[in-house]
C-alpha cells in the first residue's frame, strides 16, 4: 500500500496494516522507539514513509501554541447513587489543575461519534491541549481516533482492547477492582461466610468484569469447599443493570431458586442498596465505590482512591503535552501511588489499589 493508493490521509492503521505488525507496536515506533526491535522498527519506518503518514494538523499546532486548558466530556447523570463517583473525580481534577495554573473546559457529547466530533472542534480551534477521557469501552473508538490523530490524552479507566493494554500512546490510570472486590470477598470468608453471590453488570463490561473476577478467583481459591460446589458457583453470579430496583429483581429471582446465600458483593453501590432492602441486615452486603449513600445506610463499600487518580491523570497528560505545569515536581498524590507491585511496569499506565471502607 502507498500513499497513492489511498483517498485519504493514512492513520496508524494503515501504518500497521502495510508493515504487518498491531497498531500498538506502530505507537511504540512513534513514542517509545527505544523498546521496539530494531528490524521491527525499521519496517515500521519504511511504512511510515511510504504512506507519507503524519500527525494530525490541529494536533501538531498543540505543540506551539498553549491554551491552558484540558477538555473533559461531562458524563449524563445515569442515577444519584454511582454518578456520584465521577463529580468526585471531576472536582478533584479542577483542584488540582487549578493549583498549577490550568483550566478544565467541560463539554457535552451524546454517544461516543459525537465526542471525537467535540474532539476535532476542540482541537481544530485550539481551545485545549488535551483531553482526560472516562468510562473506557473495550475497542473504545475515541482512544483509536485520539491516536490516530496524534492528540494527548490520559484516560480514567484502562484500555480494554485485545492491543491496547501497552500502548505507549495511551497513557492511563485505573483502579484496581479486582483487587477491591477480592478483598472484600476475602474479608466474608473470614466472617465464615461460604454462599457468597455477586452481583454486578451485564459482560461484556471492562470494569465490571474485571470486579467479578477478584470475586470468582478468590471463591474458587478460598471459598469453594463441601458447602459449595463449582455449579453451585456459577448460580451465584447474578448480572443486572445498574440500579436500585434492578438490584432488588436479581436478589429476587435468586432466591425464589431456593437458593441460599449468606453474603454479597457488589459491583455499585447502586446494586448493593437493591441487595440491601430484599435481604436487610441479616447478610453482610458489600457496595462499590463508597458513596454518600453508603455511608447514609451503613454499607460497607469498595472506596476508590479518587484524589490519587486525578493526581496521577493530570500528572500524565502534562507530560505527554509538555504544556503549562510540566516542568514541575508531580503531585505527590501521584507520586505516591505508582507502586502496585502487581501493576503495569510502564510509568504511563498507573493501577491503583482501592480499599474496603467497613460500617
Amino acid at each position: 500500500m502507498t500513499r497513492g493508493a489511498l483517498s485519504r490521509q493514512p492513520t496508524v492503521h494503515d501504518v500497521a496494516s502495510a508493515a504487518g505488525v498491531s497498531r500498538q507496536t506502530v505507537s511504540n515506533v512513534l513514542n517509545a522507539p527505544g523498546i521496539v526491535k530494531a528490524a521491527t522498527r525499521e519496517r515500521v519506518e519504511r511504512a511510515i514513509q511510504e504512506l507519507g503518514y503524519r500527525p494530525h494538523a490541529s494536533a501538531r499546532r498543540l505543540r506551539t501554541r498553549k491554551s491552558s486548558t484540558i477538555g473533559i466530556r461531562l458524563d449524563p447523570v445515569t442515577n444519584g447513587i454511582s454518578g456520584a463517583v465521577l463529580d468526585r473525580f471531576l472536582h478533584a481534577l479542577t483542584e488540582r489543575a487549578d493549583a498549577r495554573g490550568l483550566r478544565i473546559l467541560l463539554f457535552t457529547a451524546r454517544d461516543p461519534a459525537d465526542e471525537i466530533r467535540q474532539f476535532e472542534r476542540l482541537l481544530d480551534g485550539a481551545d485545549v491541549d488535551g483531553f482526560v477521557l472516562t468510562s473506557t469501552t473495550y475497542d473504545d473508538p475515541r482512544i483509536d481516533w485520539l491516536i490516530d490523530n496524534d492528540a494527548p490524552f490520559v484516560t480514567f479507566g484502562r484500555p480494554w482492547g485485545v492491543d491496547d493494554i501497552d500502548d505507549a500512546a495511551h497513557r492511563w490510570v485505573d483502579v484496581d477492582g479486582r483487587h477491591g472486590l477480592a478483598e472484600a470477598t476475602r474479608a466474608l470468608i473470614e466472617l465464615d461466610a461460604r454462599r457468597i453471590a455477586y452481583l454486578g453488570w451485564p459482560s461484556p463490561s471492562g470494569t465490571g468484569d474485571e470486579r467479578c473476577r477478584g470475586w470468582r478467583e478468590t471463591m474458587e481459591t478460598e471459598g469453594l469447599g463441601p458447602g459449595l460446589s463449582a455449579g453451585e458457583l456459577d448460580q451465584l453470579e447474578l448480572r443486572s443493570e445498574d440500579g436500585v430496583a434492578q438490584g432488588s429483581d436479581a436478589i429476587r429471582g435468586l432466591l425464589a431458586t431456593g437458593a441460599v446465600v449468606d453474603g454479597v458483593v457488589c459491583a455499585s453501590d447502586s446494586l448493593a442498596l437493591g441487595a440491601l432492602m430484599v435481604l436487610g441486615s441479616s447478610v453482610p452486603i458489600v457496595g462499590y465505590d463508597n458513596t454518600p449513600v453508603a455511608s447514609a445506610v451503613g454499607l460497607p463499600s469498595v472506596e476508590q482512591p479518587l484524589e490519587q487518580v486525578a493526581a496521577a491523570a493530570l500528572d500524565l497528560l502534562l507530560e505527554s503535552t509538555d504544556g503549562p505545569g510540566a516542568q514541575e515536581q508531580p503531585d505527590p498524590d501521584s507520586a505516591a501511588v505508582i507502586g502496585d507491585p502487581e501493576g503495569p511496569g510502564d510509568p504511563r499506565h498507573r493501577l491503583l489499589r482501592p480499599a474496603v471502607v467497613w460500617r
